[in-house]
């Protein structure tokens, strides 16, 4: 029930409004004494408080004030038979929600509490929400029992409370974005909003305006101004992934934010100031990057300031089983017991180095528990990449392997396994990069940085030139 304080020096205005909406269900009470008024505000909790903006011995401005101060939850709206537009613009500065001009129909009051009521409806279930968020992404609640992530977590938990810049590395699929998520909700900026872009996602083109905003007319298709994602990011953390995607000309606009906290919308020549921490992570060598000169130096310094390093699965091992046993929970039948594991099936995934890492693993538990039949897992239901795997290179007895992948096991490097899987969908895609990049989970522009890195351009064009040929 909606609680309303209704604060007026004329008696016969609280007892009409006090009777109305109480027929309509509302918790109301009534004060013709500004002072009276703030006493009870401070003894309970209203959700409206209705005020009249000219009364002896206190303004309504007077009282939204220090009301405010007493209960800054409460929705305050003004109602004055003198309203001008100074005044309501004031009421409106000072905090007020609304304001109503005597005399009013007692349905426009209605109406204005039906509004009132489901914006604290929504406000309520975004805090909800936000604290559903904030339970689930803690640093508590990430799987971690070995050593190499139990270091990371602490370096976190210490660098959550700074407001410094936070470089997240590690290869794709161990856990980026999660982490993250997990310093903002244990920052001080808590209660801000946390941006999570992509910024291998987003076209080239597209990049700048996303970022920083742009204003009407800037270029073909600005209809209107809009702000950018670090202006939706203010006061809160905006977690840039994969910022080794950047461009060069917009990283001096990156630059510009971390050194001086402002941004310049992409058509406008004035700066605004934007307060935002930035969390960024990358899976490329940035080092490497800056020696070739495709990543400026100042920025990787100042990007830099907190490095975290989130280990590959196949050296945190000890945290297999606890997340496999996580996924099965996860992805088993709502009302079912969670599915279970053959043993064979779980000696292989212990044994399996998971190039994919965490976002694999899920990936094959997700694959299994769906074509499981019955309530056990086995080999037969586990991904293909997986049942085929060289194990003869693992530790442990020999277990069945592919004849394709008969290679020495000192041949089979994880840079290897990566250029063999990039190549495997290139051949299963007929050497479409866009949906190959799609199959391995990563962007079109990282899978042209891979073929550059492992010297496979050669190779992809003469293939590439041998399908075109075998079409005509």
């Amino acid at each position: 029930m909606t609680s309303v304080i209704i604060i007026d020096d004329e008696e016969k205005m609280t007892g009409v409004l006090a009777r109305m909406l109480g027929r309509d269900g509302y918790d109301i009470e009534t004060a013709n004494d500004p002072e009276a008024a703030l006493a009870r505000i401070a003894e309970r909790r209203f959700d409206v408080i209705l005020c009249d903006l000219r009364m002896p011995g206190m303004t309504g401005l007077e009282v939204l004030e220090r009301a405010r101060r007493i209960s800054p939850q409460s929705d305050f709206v003004v109602m004055t038979a003198y309203a001008t537009v100074q005044t309501a613009v004031e009421a409106m500065k000072q905090g007020a929600l609304d304001y109503l001009i005597k005399p009013f129909p007692v349905d426009e009051l209605r109406l204005l509490l039906k509004r009132i009521e489901e914006t604290r409806s929504l406000r309520e279930e975004n805090q909800r929400l936000r604290e559903v968020i904030g339970q689930t992404f803690t640093l508590e609640n990430i799987i971690a029992s070995s050593r190499p992530m139990q270091d990371v977590l602490a370096r976190a938990r210490k660098v959550a409370a700074s407001n410094a810049s936070v470089l997240l590395r590690g290869e794709s699929g161990t856990g980026k974005e999660v982490l993250a998520k997990a310093i903002h909700n244990l920052s001080p900026r808590a209660a801000g909003p946390l941006v999570m872009v992509n910024c291998g996602a987003i076209p080239e083109t597209l990049l700048e305006s996303e970022l920083f905003g742009h204003v009407k007319g800037s270029f073909t298709g600005a209809v209107e101004n809009r702000k950018g994602l670090f202006e939706t990011a203010h006061t809160g953390t905006i977690f840039l992934d994969e910022i080794g995607e950047v461009p060069l000309h917009l990283q001096v606009k990156l630059l510009r934010v971390l050194q001086e906290g402002e941004i310049l919308r992409v058509g406008e020549s004035r700066p605004q100031k934007v307060d935002v921490r930035i969390i960024a992570a990358t899976n490329r060598n940035l080092e490497d990057e800056v020696a070739r000169g495709r990543f400026r130096q100042d920025l990787y310094y100042r990007l830099n300031v907190i490095p975290i390093v989130l280990p590959p699965l196949r050296e945190r091992t000890g945290d297999i089983p606890l997340l496999i046993e996580h996924f099965l929970r996860k992805f088993s039948p709502p009302g079912a017991p969670p599915k279970t594991l053959d043993p064979e099936a779980l000696a292989l995934l212990l044994r399996y180095d998971y190039p994919g890492n965490i976002r694999e693993l899920e990936n094959a538990i997700e694959h299994a528990v769906v074509l499981s039949d019955g309530p056990v897992v086995r080999i037969a239901d586990l991904p293909l990449q997986i049942q085929h795997f060289d194990y003869s290179r693992t530790l442990g007895p020999a277990a069945p392997a592919s004849p394709s992948q008969a290679a020495p096991a000192e041949a089979m490097h994880l840079d290897e396994v990566e250029k063999r899987l990039i190549l495997a969908a290139l051949e299963k895609t007929r050497f479409n990069h866009t949906r190959a990049a799609q199959h391995l989970g990563i962007t079109r522009r990282t899978l042209g940085y891979r073929i550059e890195k492992y010297g496979l351009r050669e190779l992809v064009e003469q293939r590439t030139r041998e399908l075109k040929q075998a079409k005509h």
